[in-house]
């Protein structure tokens, strides 16, 4: 009677590696795919991402509410009670009024934006030497750049700025991703061969 080798079936790290880097490909053309998208019809995309930040909202309540009841104290139970509140407020807010909320979410967006370019830049000088970090610059110099856009455009704006930075920053980021993934592939068939 043959015993199966434990190792039977197992792919070697190399093979794991690419499969890895297939999905990160992958998933970097879908990113690009939803970012042109949402630069073709923005107002349909900002409309999305307003009652996709609604419902979040109304799920973090419902986290917040059920971690009260887990108890720690009197105090700390009506802190998560207070903030579920304030996130059911503010989900109905986004979900019953949309296009009041674009406006708000495109300021919140600036900021977040703002900081991801500042944090993609940050990361280019810490990875300077490394393949494809260019990118990483490239895709730091328009966040900082399509962040400090919406400012001057608000509040006029916000109908088509949001789908449009989402879209310009999810299609940014796709391409970056895809360039990494190429170049870790590329170092995979040096590594094979």
């Amino acid at each position: 009677m043959a015993t199966a080798s434990p190792a039977h079936g197992l792919q070697g790290p190399l093979q794991v590696a690419q499969k890895i880097t297939g999905w990160f490909i992958v998933v970097s053309v879908l990113f690009i795919v939803i970012g042109v998208f949402a630069i073709v019809e923005p107002a349909v995309a900002g409309l999305g991402v307003t009652l996709l930040v609604g419902w979040l909202l109304i799920f973090g309540a419902v986290g917040h509410f059920l971690a009260a009841f887990k108890g720690g104290g009197a105090l700390q139970v009506s802190f998560q009670i207070l903030i579920a509140v304030v996130y059911v407020f503010g989900g109905v807010y986004c979900i019953t009024h949309p296009l009041l909320a674009i406006g708000t979410l495109t300021l919140l967006l600036a900021a977040v934006i703002l900081a991801a370019g500042v944090i993609e830049i940050i990361s280019y000088f810490r990875l300077k030497g490394h393949v494809a970090s260019g990118w990483m610059l490239l895709n730091g110099i328009v966040a900082l750049l399509l962040g400090g856009m919406i400012w001057l455009h608000w509040p006029s704006s916000t109908v088509w700025a949001i789908g449009t930075l989402v879209g310009v920053r999810l299609l940014m980021t796709g391409m970056t991703r895809l360039m990494f993934g190429i170049a870790a592939r590329k170092l995979l068939r040096r590594a094979e061969g």
